[in-house]
């Protein structure tokens, strides 16, 4: 549970979400690698949005589908993650999460390079439904390893796991599959030659089908290898319902309908959103000044640089100095004034305050989540599944992004999406602290 009762502690085989020192750090090392790998495979959208807008010739709004769809993936399939785990047990739910990831990771390049970008969408909508079923078990397993109060700093380790990897992701992409995008684009915006701008862009797609095989690949060693580790298999047991638990399902819908928790759903809503903006959303963002596709590639890694800063700032400072709550606030308050700066700035300087955007959004998740879990008591793995479903807001902002950006200007629109975001977030942070 989230939080210390007058009951005795449970035992790993009473419950799905055991202390620390039920297994020692071998978990938390275990979950650290896995946090790496989603990581990785989440922050590849960045550089993979300019990488279809050139090689399918497509406009801001259709190249956006890939986060639309990559986050409304979780929408659709976290509820049916949390049956999976209940049924599967961490360890092989996990095994088959990472099995499903690199299906969709497969499909993805496949049909990338094939031509057929509806259905390397469906891959990326095969490829968040097991990003969903591996969120839904190990955010929670997390948050409850120890004890609450510390709750952000173990979130904040995976955090660094996860940003490190989203930093290698783009630079490993554009590196890879973008070396040439700069050039490619100029050539087949030059062309009248229908045929050989067809030729020419279909040869440059070809470049990501193997990068993708290989990640599948990987995916698949690491469900193997999760199968075979040590990580305890907490598997819920069967037994009777007892007097004293026959309210448990009306105690649940009064937690999920509790303004508490759908608040909380609404600020997760809104921190993905503001979050994804931030990292894949900058290169259109520098592309709105001018700034040429070869260096605006890269820019993700910027955000996620700034992510990784900010998570080695939180570990020091929560809860030795400042309680998660608190240092929360402090980075909604931050990342206001660093949109206001973003707005009035131009150029390479505004670009810059998006990417310390990072630095202030890495702790308001590993500070929000277990918030929101807080005194949920038996509902806690379905409010787990609520929250993952609420990442489709990374798909939905810059989705709305660029829609209003033609409308209003690209700096209005971005600072006035992340100020409502972090308004709401740290209202809601604020009454929960009360």
């Amino acid at each position: 549970m989230p939080e210390a009762t007058s009951a005795p502690a449970p035992s790993p085989t009473e419950n799905n979400f055991c202390p620390a020192g039920s297994y020692g750090w071998t978990p938390l090392c275990l979950t650290a690698m896995l946090f790496f790998l989603i990581g990785f495979v989440t922050w590849l959208n960045g550089p993979l949005i300019s990488f279809v807008r050139v090689s399918f010739s497509l406009d801001d709004i259709s190249a956006f589908l890939i986060p639309l769809v990559f986050y409304f993936s979780y929408f659709f399939f976290a509820i049916p993650a949390s049956w999976v785990i209940a049924r599967t047990g961490l360890k092989r739910g996990l095994s088959l999460a990472l099995t499903v990831m690199a299906m969709g990771m497969a499909c993805t390049g496949q049909f990338i390079a094939a031509g057929v970008y509806e259905a390397a969408l469906v891959g990326l909508l095969i490829l968040g439904g097991g990003l969903a079923l591996l969120q839904v078990a190990v955010n929670p397993y997390v948050s409850f390893l120890g004890p609450p109060q510390k709750a952000a700093q173990r979130i904040a380790i995976m955090g660094i796991c996860n940003k490190f990897a989203g930093i290698l992701a783009p630079i490993v992409l554009a590196t890879l599959v973008m070396g040439d995008i700069e050039n490619v684009a100029r050539r087949a915006a030059g062309m009248t030659d229908a045929v050989a701008r067809s030729a020419l862009l279909s040869q440059f797609v070809q470049a990501i089908y193997w990068p993708y095989l290989g990640m599948a690949l990987l995916m698949l060693l690491a469900a193997g290898g999760v199968a075979l580790s040590s990580l305890p298999d907490l598997q819920p047991p069967e037994k009777a319902i007892s007097s004293s638990e026959l309210s448990h399902a009306s105690d649940t819908r009064c937690t999920l309908l509790s303004s508490h928790v759908l608040c909380g759903i609404a600020a997760m809503f809104l921190y993905v959103g503001v979050e994804v903006m931030a990292g894949d959303a900058i290169g259109t963002y520098a592309q709105g000044f001018g700034l040429p596709l070869s260096q605006t590639r890269f820019f993700t890694a910027l955000t996620l640089t700034g992510m990784l800063v900010g998570y080695c700032l939180g570990m020091v400072c929560t809860p030795r100095f400042c309680s998660q709550e608190r240092y929360t606030l402090y980075s909604c308050l931050a990342g206001s004034i660093l949109s206001l700066l973003a707005f009035v700035g131009h150029g390479y300087g505004s670009v810059l305050c998006i990417a310390l955007l990072g630095v202030a959004n890495a702790m308001i998740f590993p500070g929000l989540f277990p918030t929101v879990l807080k005194n949920t008591g038996k509902a806690a793995p379905l409010v787990s599944a609520f929250l993952v479903m609420a990442y489709c807001g990374g798909g939905i902002l810059p989705q709305l992004f660029v829609w209003l950006k033609t409308l209003f200007g690209f700096q209005g629109v971005f600072t006035s999406l992340t100020l409502c975001g972090y308004a709401l977030i740290a209202l809601y942070m604020r009454r929960s602290a009360t």
